[in-house]
């Protein structure tokens, strides 16, 4: 009886206040008439769009501003200082037709994060993608992909590799990695042109500024019997999400939803000796206040940032519902569990609270390593050389921890920028334990079933056996990778088609380092250029093709704490490559930093 009274009530409410809304907001309807600039072709303006500088803010949605440019074409302007020109505007369909006026779209898509604004691309099959340039020498994808051709330079074909792909139906030889995209959609990727459509949504919120906008500026009727049929489908929603909340209390739980809570409660009862904090749903909503500030998303999860006390921020994982039911959760949490190192991030909690499933980190305010080594923004991204080196030897001396510090052998294998996160100090911490596996010290190898790591990172015998056993000596090989990453970079596209010819970024250092040059005609000033060799030396050393012949992680250390003078030049890891199986991921940029 009481929860009929209450709907009843609730449902007065909404229809009092929408009533009061629309009543209210009437007066504004002369400020907010349609517009348009000041051309023949150009699209009219209307709710959710405004026209800066000429129609108040209540006049549209946040993110939906629009400028003429010099009093004639539309402009939308979208995060990163990406401009497109507006041909269209579809209030029907909700789609806006734009151009991006230098004519390449797949250029755009290493900056362009659609999900960070209020539209979506009209495709929603996204997909993940990276992207390589490939000399003409390689034959394997030309005769089944097809290159992007504004990307592509004479002798060079720019390729979109799908993320499913299996390493063993892509053959990366002679080429280079160049940049990821995530959740794009095919056709964007492969566009030849420079038009795009986008498409929007929009609704009435909760906030007390999205219903003044929602019931200012939608289609108005002159009539009363116009206003009830505007309330009749608010009305109506709130009847349909009050029958779905019932539904979800009372929704049907699969056999396999039991066995994989069993198993989940089972884990945590095995490890409750450990201590991590074990947090309820309403906690994680609590701590980071319903999830209101997104710190990025991955393969796993979505990041948010929250807040345990007035001082203590952590971040947390939402994990995907098919991954939270993985080996990954159970993976992540026991791992964790276990370590207590300054270069691996802490695991502050968990939660297991019916299908959700999160895991709480401390918060580290300067992100992942790879924003301040894959980016042309050295003015608001500027690491120096002495800061390059103290946050190398911080990450093997974590990798060396995880082989060599805990009771059994922790072997991460997805050793990668994008994983190594950074504190106020820029101390780095190594994060993402989703892949790891435990082993004993004594055991030589560990079994895989399949492969597992990022392309680009992944040691040659983790999809191969002809080069030796899986073993530690895989993180080896990751951490080499990351390192000449660190000294080299990454080019932008820019870069990349001036200096096409610079093929394999890691030979190519090899073979400036053996003909004796040094990286000093790259590096104005000495001392940097000695740590740039030295990072650089240690690197080729845990690149090397077969495990036998990588340092230990201990090893490593020592080279990265002495002054790098006695270090000797490894062997040349590129002569015996199988060039059938070779796995390219990097490019370098220019090896000058700003001092």
């Amino acid at each position: 009886m009481w929860g009929n009274y209450s709907t009843l009530v609730l449902q007065f409410l909404c229809f009092f206040f929408s009533v009061n809304y629309y009543t209210n907001l009437a007066s504004n309807d002369v400020q907010c008439m349609k517009t348009r600039c000041n051309h023949k072709d150009a699209p009219t303006i209307q709710y959710p769009f405004r026209l800066q500088n000429i129609q108040p803010q209540n006049c549209g949605k946040i993110g939906y501003d629009l400028s003429c440019y010099e009093n004639q074409q539309t402009i939308l302007k979208l995060p990163n200082s990406i401009n497109f020109i507006v041909n269209k505007i579809d209030y029907k369909s909700q789609t806006i037709h734009v151009t991006y006026p230098n004519g390449c779209l797949p250029k755009l898509l290493s900056n362009l994060n659609v999900t960070s604004t209020p539209f979506h691309f009209i495709d929603n099959s996204n997909s993940n993608y990276t992207l390589f340039n490939c000399s003409s020498m390689n034959t394997a994808l030309q005769s089944y992909y097809s290159s992007i051709t504004c990307l592509s330079s004479n002798g060079y074909e720019v390729y979109a590799l799908n993320s499913t792909l299996q390493l063993k139906d892509v053959t990366l030889t002679y080429c280079t990695k160049l940049y990821d995209m995530s959740f794009v959609p095919e056709d964007v990727v492969f566009s030849h042109g420079d038009d795009l459509i986008l498409g929007w949504d929009t609704s009435c919120g909760n906030e007390s500024e999205t219903e003044h906008e929602c019931y200012n500026n939608v289609n108005k009727s002159k009539g009363a019997g116009k206003k009830v049929e505007i309330l009749v489908p608010i009305l109506s929603c709130l009847g349909i999400l009050l029958l779905v909340t019932v539904l979800y209390h009372f929704r049907y739980r699969t056999q396999k939803d039991k066995e994989n809570e069993a198993r989940i409660e089972k884990f945590l009862e095995d490890y409750r000796a450990l201590k991590p904090t074990r947090y309820s749903y309403s906690d994680i909503k609590r701590i980071t206040n319903k999830f209101k500030n997104e710190l990025g998303q991955g393969a796993y999860g979505t990041v948010y940032k929250g807040k345990l006390s007035s001082d203590i921020y952590v971040a947390v994982k939402l994990l995907k519902t098919s991954t939270g039911n993985g080996p990954e959760f159970i993976n992540e949490v026991g791992t964790m569990s276990q370590i207590h190192h300054v270069n691996v991030v802490h695991l502050v909690g968990f939660c297991a609270d019916g299908h959700t499933r999160a895991l709480v980190y401390e918060y580290l305010p300067n992100g992942s390593l790879q924003k301040f080594i894959s980016t042309t923004d050295f003015k608001n991204h500027f690491l120096s050389w002495e800061k390059l080196q103290e946050i190398a030897l911080g990450i093997a001396k974590g990798i060396e921890y995880l082989h060599q510090g805990c009771d059994q052998r922790i072997l991460h294998f997805d050793i990668k920028p994008h994983n190594i996160l950074l504190d106020n100090n820029f101390t780095p911490k190594i994060s993402d334990f989703g892949l790891a596996k435990l082993c004993s010290k004594d055991q030589s190898a560990v079994s895989m079933t399949a492969a597992r790591g990022t392309i680009g990172y992944i040691a040659p015998e983790v999809f191969s056996r002809n080069f030796g056993n899986v073993s530690y000596k895989s993180d080896v090989y990751s951490f080499g990778m990351l390192l000449l990453e660190m000294v080299g970079g990454r080019q932008n596209v820019d870069v990349v088609e001036t200096r096409s010819g610079l093929g394999y970024f890691p030979e190519w250092i090899y073979n400036l380092l053996e003909q004796g040059i040094d990286l000093r005609e790259h590096i104005e000033v000495e001392k940097y250029a000695k740590i740039a060799k030295k990072l650089a030396i240690a690197g080729l050393w845990c690149i090397q093709w077969h495990p036998v012949d990588r340092p230990s992680m201990q090893v490593v250390v020592h080279m990265l704490e002495g002054d790098g003078e006695k270090l000797s030049m490894p062997p040349n890891p590129f002569a015996s490559a199988d060039p059938a199986i070779m796995n390219v991921s990097l490019i370098g940029r220019h090896l000058h930093r700003e001092q």
